[in-house]
């Protein structure tokens, strides 16, 4: 941005520059008239003697001539005579002492101005976009002015409570009269909690385009500096910018970076940050709300904030920004599917169904995901098979076609997921099976089972927690069957089956020995899925809680075995299915299970030989690698 420069700094640059101008007017001008001559012409005036006096300097020689001439310069010339033949013509010689003040002032001065020139341009590195070093202390924030953000509660879908919430504050800020008439206070603050990719940020910004104020836009870190007061001066300055251009909203994304309960660490910047922090309490309390500002924070770890910041007065109002339903997905890819061309066939209400558990942020990626695969296909239109593939990518990762199993491990991934497939299928109450692959996908998944849950639960019963526990365990029970002995495949199927059975256990109060009593450990975070570590239970309970959580995964797995020595048909039909197609839908196998007959498939004999299949026969050096199984999205 340039700089503004007032009208007296103008008349002071016009001044020097016409100052300036007289000085070289005068010196050229107004001086006595001088000849320029060559020296050989010197020399002959002088011995013609016409000249009067000269002085004689370091390089030039000046005189005058005798009148009516008058004053010449010329150029000295080494010349060892020219003193005695001056004297012997009678010219009056004088020597010249060279003025170099002029030199030695511009020697003082241009590397002074050179030096602050490099320091200032440094500085203003320095100051990134804040301006310069000069200006640390400034806020950082993003300002969009009125309607700038582009963005209103029509483009806000699948958060109906929340924007009913935040309906309130957008009220306020366009007719505050009408609130203050009642003596109603509106909250100062507004805090959005949820899960990453849920929409806080989208939603505040829906706030402020559909109040038509400003919105100052910034995130916690852009307080915190190295130097102690620095993010202490950037509040001050944010709610001073903020009261000139009342109404306003002032939002804050990540609030956790600086609103973290003080006292917790002691890691360096701690210091810097507590001060920002006692700043904003102390502004949160100073300032009028009939003002109109509202300041709006958004954190996916509320648990770790300070309880100043959230008690009535500051962070007042709590709005949980979830993860949406059925409905509010399809809500949701419809306001990113308008941008994009769909075919008939692109069902949107069948996709948020089979994308249970995903957040905003996950479904503009699946239509995004769609339309770029539609355009490598080279199709006009997105068709329901990239939408498909959009979710199996979410879930699972991108395929691996450079990956090239030998035939023993391609067997051993079809049998796996085959038994994770019919178990999840024969038991009621685990989730249905929309797809079968052994295809390699992601960082590690040599083949996958994806199950999807036939409608949004929130709620699960200790039945439900125990078929699903088992069908995470059929994978590693059907190899065993099969081959006798088990692989490294059933790495992730048993962390999560082990983690359904601890919680069952310390959380649920499910467990037949340790009765009612939860153990889950305190300070978890709440909407990241991050396990905590720190445990307040006694030795004695915890191997309780270890021999129960094995009871529970002997028990399941033992069941698994039984239910696909049962189903043991099924089981070679459908590896025979995936042998040749590599894939299988969830339908087919519905229909293997009723006792209808297959399409004609290869018949694959697990006693027999290795043979070449359709993956090829290169020995995979990864066979360590774990096989996913019983894919689904999981809250992320």
């Amino acid at each position: 941005m340039a700089m503004k420069l007032d009208k007296k700094t103008h008349l002071t640059i016009a001044y020097t520059i016409l100052t300036v101008l007289l000085f070289l007017f005068m010196h050229n001008y107004l001086g006595t008239p001088v000849e320029t001559i060559p020296y050989s012409q010197f020399r002959k005036k002088v011995a013609e003697g016409k000249v009067a006096e000269c002085v004689i300097g370091s390089e030039n020689i000046s005189g005058k001539f005798r009148p009516p001439e008058g004053g010449f310069v010329t150029t000295r010339v080494e010349d060892a005579e020219l003193v005695s033949v001056l004297m012997a013509n009678g010219v009056e010689i004088n020597g010249a002492q060279e003025n170099t003040w002029l030199t030695t002032l511009l020697s003082w001065i241009l590397p002074a101005v050179f030096f602050v020139g490099i320091w200032m341009f440094m500085a203003r590195r320095m100051g990134g976009g804040s301006g310069g070093l000069m200006s640390i202390g400034k806020s950082k924030a993003k300002i969009y002015m009125e309607k700038g953000t582009g963005i209103t509660f029509e483009d806000v879908a699948g958060i109906d409570e929340a924007k009913e919430e935040l309906q309130e504050v957008v009220e306020f800020l366009k007719t505050p009269a009408r609130f203050q008439a009642l003596g109603g206070r509106i909250p100062r603050g507004v805090l959005l909690i949820g899960s990453p990719g849920t929409g806080k940020t989208l939603l505040a910004k829906a706030v402020a385009g559909e109040a038509g104020v400003p919105f100052f836009s910034l995130t916690g870190s852009d307080f915190v500096e190295m130097f102690v007061g620095v993010g202490a001066a950037r509040v001050r300055d944010l709610f001073e910018q903020a009261k000139k251009h009342a109404p306003a909203i002032i939002f804050i994304d990540e609030l956790d970076a600086l609103g973290k309960a003080r006292g917790v660490s002691s890691f360096g910047g701690h210091d810097e940050r507590e001060q920002t922090l006692n700043q904003l309490l102390a502004e949160l309390d100073g300032f009028d709300t009939n003002v109109g500002i509202i300041l709006m924070g958004a954190t996916n770890r509320p648990e770790i904030l300070d309880p100043a910041l959230l008690r009535p007065g500051r962070f007042d109002r709590m709005v949980t920004v979830d993860r949406p339903d059925k409905k509010g997905r399809e809500a949701i890819l419809k306001i990113h599917a308008r941008g994009v061309k769909l075919a008939a066939d692109a069902d949107l209400r069948d996709l948020a169904a089979r994308t249970p558990g995903f957040a905003g942020a996950d479904l503009a990626n699946v239509i995004n995901e769609a339309a770029l695969l539609a355009a490598r296909r080279g199709k006009q239109e997105i068709t329901k098979d990239e939408l498909a593939e959009a979710v199996e990518r979410a879930v699972a990762g991108l395929q691996r076609k450079s990956r090239v199993l030998g035939e023993k491990e391609r067997r051993i991934v079809a049998y796996h997921e085959a038994g994770h497939a019919i178990v999840g299928e024969v038991l009621p109450n685990a989730n249905a099976v929309i797809k079968i692959s052994i295809i390699p996908r992601g960082v590690a998944a040599l083949g996958y089972t994806m199950n999807m849950p036939t409608e949004d639960r929130y709620l699960m019963t200790k039945t439900e927690l125990l078929d699903n526990a088992c069908a995470l365990l059929a994978g590693r029970a059907s190899e065993e069957i099969v081959f006798g002995e088990v692989s490294t495949g059933a790495a992730n199927d048993l962390q999560r089956a082990t983690q359904i059975a601890e919680n069952m256990v310390k959380e649920y109060g499910m467990s037949q020995q340790l009765g009612l009593v939860s153990h889950r450990e305190e300070r978890q975070p709440h909407f990241l899925g991050m396990p905590a570590t720190d445990r307040n239970y006694s030795e004695d309970t915890a191997r309780q809680i270890d021999t129960e959580v094995r009871q529970i995964i002997a028990s399941s797995y033992e069941r698994a075995k039984d239910l696909l020595q049962e189903h043991r048909q099924v089981l070679e039909q459908v590896v025979q299915i995936l042998w040749e197609k590599e894939t299988m839908e969830g339908e087919e196998l519905r229909r293997l299970l009723k006792g209808e007959a297959p399409a004609e498939v290869a018949t694959l004999d697990p006693a027999a030989e290795p043979v070449a299949g359709k993956v090829g026969d290169n020995p995979a050096s990864e066979s360590a690698a774990p096989v996913e199984g019983q894919l689904s999205p999981e809250p992320r």
